[in-house]
């Protein structure tokens, strides 16, 4: 204004004062004067939200060290221990590390991809520490076959009875648990396979070794791990946590999960539903679309796994091959719409 008020004088001074002109420069002056306040506004603004970012991320470092320490001092607990303690531990043990999977998942959405990393190799080493502790302390015992003589069996005409700790074949309650609690199909070529909702509900599914197979997944199974896939159509209702893909190539996927990671896999079609981010490495010619399977309990097996259905990531995909910023990565890509699978063989 005080430059109008200016322009004006001078102009009325020198005879040749012009309204219109005069308007136009006190319009410019206050589109000038409005771009910088959104331009100040913008920087507040993108302030604020970097401020946020970094104190979640400050949060999910402290409080995922801590939660790994803890986990590092139950493993450390097991050493010299008796077997229903050690086995007690190895179970909290293997509970916080679950829940420490899913709070990385969950905050994958504000982690730079190097936290991710740093975090998921802390995760990979704690599970190999957990694995190693639990070969230690608790040791699968072998079959053996011995002849019996007659002074043995006087011996022990009166056996004692299991430990509550053991069954029969010597293998704790716990490793029992474990095996019981995984299925699959492996080393099978050019067959339709099937799963029911009773035969994967909550348990791990391991598929392994498949070439040229039609599989059909029906409910919600714990965690699902597909390596050595060749030519194959996989369909599997939703996964409760991590679906992980490992050698896979010239196939056609499908499913729900909470986290996907996939290796080594080439000319592969996802059709994906995942509720953090879905992680690539060392691929190529990977391509992802929505997931659009169908099936009559589908609704029920996704409120059983926990999965949110409203919420799908499936093209936000993070290649730990490709970090350039800015540049998408050449390793996987969008389907188009015209050339995605809309319907399924049974």
């Amino acid at each position: 204004l005080r430059i109008v008020s200016e322009y004006k004088k001078k102009s009325e001074e020198n005879g040749f004062y012009d309204r219109n002109a005069a308007a136009k420069l006190h319009e410019r002056i206050e589109k000038r004067q409005q771009v910088l306040a959104e331009d100040v506004e913008r920087r507040k603004e993108a302030r604020q939200s970097q401020s946020v970012a970094e104190e979640k991320s400050e949060y999910f470092v402290s409080s995922f060290n801590a939660e790994r320490a803890g986990i590092q001092e139950l493993l450390s607990d097991c050493s010299g221990a008796d077997r229903p303690t050690v086995t007690q531990k190895l179970e909290e043990a293997t509970a916080k590390m679950t829940q420490l999977q899913k709070f990385l998942n969950d905050s994958m959405i504000f982690l730079s991809q190097y936290q991710i990393r740093v975090a998921q190799g802390a995760l990979q080493k704690l599970q190999a520490s957990l694995n190693e502790t639990r070969e230690e302390a608790l040791p699968k015992k072998k079959f053996t076959f011995r002849s019996r003589t007659k002074a043995a069996e006087k011996v022990s005409d009166s056996p004692p009875p299991p430990s509550s700790e053991t069954v029969s074949s010597g293998v704790t309650k716990v490793e029992e648990a474990a095996i019981s609690e995984q299925t699959g199909f492996s080393n099978i070529s050019n067959e339709s396979l099937t799963k029911t909702s009773e035969e994967i509900q909550s348990r791990d599914v391991l598929l392994t070794h498949l070439t040229n197979c039609k599989v059909r997944l029906y409910g919600s199974p714990s965690t699902l791990h597909l390596k050595h896939i060749t030519a194959c159509e996989v369909l599997c209702g939703p996964v409760a946590t991590s679906v992980f893909v490992d050698h896979c190539s010239n196939s056609v996927l499908g499913f729900a999960c909470q986290q996907l990671r996939t290796h080594n896999t080439t000319d592969t079609q996802v059709y994906l539903h995942v509720t953090s981010r879905a992680i690539i490495e060392d691929c190529r010619g990977v391509s992802f679309a929505p997931f659009c399977w169908s099936y009559p309990t589908l609704d029920q097996d996704f409120t059983a796994s926990g999965l949110d259905q409203d919420r799908n990531n499936w093209s936000q995909v993070d290649d730990f091959n490709w970090l350039a910023a800015g540049t998408p990565s050449p390793n996987w890509t969008v389907i188009p719409e015209a050339d995605r699978k809309t319907t399924w063989d049974p």
